[in-house]
Order: structure tokens, then sequence, then C-alpha cells
């Protein structure tokens, strides 16, 4: 069989087709799945809250993340294979944008061979750039991973926040934010270039459209510094500045971090915020991370005299760092106790333990809080974990 007889000859046809750059995916997915010499193929999405995997198509039926195959593929991001209802069988693969879990790729042959199962890869690769690609203008996406009207503080906050989870072969940030539609002024942000790690996590004044508000700016400020090079001090000035300047009246607590990730220093400034938290080892080091708090974002002038202090400690192989806003802390459990600081601990250190990855740790964790409420959450609330792990020397 030549090349151009092959699957990947088709496939690299279908790709030089310039006709084909403006399909929307299922139709991409279906031809791709053809040229693969594939039967049938089908793309799901995780909903808002990663609870439905939700397909891109009128035919088939969303699937629970926590109780299906498919569910199970997305969780820990691996293959899984079953025999198809309608005959033949079918393969479940993770959709994956670098570190982010995207959904799954339902794939349906009569048979699964090694050479269908490594095109099946290549169309889960392939798709999942597309996804990505067309996701910030693709309306569709949006409308099928929503379960709930969005209000417009929460609607104007997630245009502003990065992906959920974001990451090399040495290191991980991924978060969780809710209530999802109902955000007031809680959000997160990360980013890697090629020396370091920047994370924050930020908690306007307030639960309205000037919270959210608020904290758009402080986002863009942050972004915008370090887009030119800034270190710390100079990022967390230029957020102080631009709230006093454009917001006078409005402030944010945060905690705002860079992590080297060669060595793993990790240095923070922390602005009126809870303390990271910091596991190492499936334990919880208490206080490892408490230092006196600054004044928050766009009040420094007015209470404090001193510049903004910045911290440092060494992380160790596979420590994991807590950002949370007290959104989780003070939430309720099933008894009407607070969840508190020791059962969101023991609840990650467990995770650790059980080798769960990093997203899916927060994943449960978020849906264990929200499930326990009586009614919505009484605040944001927003956990950012980083994992980190050096470099092979």
């Amino acid at each position: 069989m030549t090349t151009a007889d092959s699957g990947e000859g088709r496939l690299e046809e279908f790709l030089a087709d310039p006709d084909n750059a403006a399909v929307e995916l299922s139709t991409a997915a279906a031809r791709c799945s053809k040229a693969l010499g594939l039967q049938h193929s089908v793309v799901y999405l995780a909903d808002l809250q990663q609870r439905q995997l939700i397909p891109l198509t009128d035919v088939a039926s969303s699937l629970p993340v926590d109780d299906s195959l498919a569910g199970w593929s997305y969780r820990t991001q691996s293959l899984q294979v079953e025999q198809s209802e309608t005959g033949g069988m079918t393969a479940w693969l993770p959709l994956l944008d670098g570190a982010e879990r995207l959904g799954v790729l339902a794939v349906h042959c009569p048979v699964l061979s090694p050479v269908s199962l490594r095109r099946s890869r290549a169309l889960a690769t392939l798709l999942a750039m597309m996804i990505t690609s067309k996701r910030a203008y693709t309306e569709s996406f949006v409308r099928r991973t929503r379960t709930a009207p969005m209000q417009l503080p929460a609607e104007m906050l997630r245009a502003f926040l990065p992906p959920r989870t974001i990451g090399t072969a040495h290191v991980v940030s991924t978060a969780v934010l809710e209530p999802a539609y109902e955000l007031g002024g809680d959000a997160f942000d990360h980013a890697l270039t090629e020396t370091t790690l920047h994370a924050a996590v930020l908690d306007a004044m307030g639960h309205n459209l000037a919270s959210g508000l608020t904290t758009a700016v402080a986002l863009a400020a942050c972004r915008n510094a370090r887009r030119t090079g800034a270190d710390l001090p100079e990022l967390t000035q230029s957020v102080d500045d631009t709230l006093t300047q454009w917001l006078p009246d409005q402030f944010c607590t945060g905690v705002l971090a860079q992590l080297d990730l060669a060595s793993g220093m990790l240095r923070w400034t922390n602005c009126g915020h809870p303390a990271p938290l910091l596991i190492r080892d499936q334990r919880l080091l208490v206080d490892a991370m408490e230092r006196e708090a600054d004044p928050p974002l766009g009040l420094p002038a007015m209470l404090a005299a001193r510049s903004r202090q910045e911290h440092e400690i060494a992380l160790q192989p596979g420590d994991r760092v807590l950002l949370y806003t007290d959104g989780v802390t003070e939430a309720r459990t099933r008894d009407g106790d607070l969840f508190g600081l020791e059962r969101f601990a023991d609840y990650v250190i467990r995770a650790t333990a059980a080798g769960e990855l990093a997203p899916e740790t927060l994943r449960k964790l978020i849906h264990s809080i929200l499930d326990a409420q009586p009614g919505r959450l009484r605040d944001d609330a927003t956990i950012v974990l980083v994992e980190w792990w050096p470099p092979a020397r």
C-alpha cells in the first residue's frame, strides 16, 4: 500500500485541502475518521462544572463523568476500551490541550488493532487542537457545555480566565472556581514562561458587577506587567497603581506568586489574603507559608508605610501548594459545620496518597463542597493547586 492510499496519507490530504479549514468540528471529525479508516467517532466535551460529558451531536446522549467508562477516561486521562452496544468496539480517549482536559473522544471500530488505536490517538490529538483553536469564538461549544443561565458578573469574569489547567512535565497548575454561573469577585490566573510559573488568586470586595470589574482590572494589570518582564514587586505595584488610578473605591485581596521551574524556589506576596498551604510527603506543613499579610491590593498607601513584603520557600519534588479564597474554608458541611482548613488539607492529602491527578483532585474536592451545601455557596470558592517536580539533570 502506498502512503497516499494509507489512512495517514488520506489524513494528510484532508489537512492540506483549504476547503476543510472552515468546516465545523463534527464534520471535521467525521471526515478525519473516514480518512483514517475509522468507522465512526463522537466528540464529548466536559460541561463547565465537569459533571457531564456532552456530545457535539444530537444523536448521542450525555454521560456522567463520575459513573461511566468515558468519565473514567476523562478523570484518569487514559485510554479505555469496551464492547459497543451496536457491535464492534469503542475506544475512549481523553481530549487534552496540553495539561487541560477538554473532554473525550469515542471511536467506534469493528475491531481495535494497534494500527486503529494509533490512528485514534492521532485523531484525538488533532481534534483537541481544533477545539482549542475554535472554542474562543464558537458559541455552540459554550451553549452545549453550560447547564444553567450565567449571570452577567460571571460572564464578564470568565471571559478573562485562563485555561483551567496548564503545565509541563515538571509543573502543573490547576484551578476550580464556584459557583460557576454566579461568580462575584473571585478569579485565578496562571501562565508559563520558559523559566517561571506565574500564579495568582484574587478576591474582590463585594459580590456584584463592580466586584467582577475590580478583579478583571487586577487581572489585566497583572498580565500587562508580567508580559513586559516585570518581577514580582513591580507586578504587584502595577496592580496597586492601576486599581488606585481607575477604581479608587474598590480593592481586592490576593496572593501573587512566581515559581522558578528549575530550582523550585517559590516567591509570593500576600495582599490581605488567606496564607497558601504547603503539602509535602502527604502531610500539611502547618504554618510553612504563614506570614504577616500586607494590605489588600489598591490600599497599601492608605494602610501601611512600608513597601510590600516578598516571601520565598524552596519546594521539594512532589510538593503541592494551595492558593485559595476564604469561600472554601467557610463553606458548610452537611452537618452545618465549617468545611475548615483541616478538612480542606486532609482531602488533598488523601487524594495525593491515592495517586490522583491534580485536576481530578480539585474537581472532586469542589464537588464535595458544593454537594454538602443546603443552598448556594455563601461566597465564591476558588482553589489553585500547583505541583512541582524538578527537571532531570
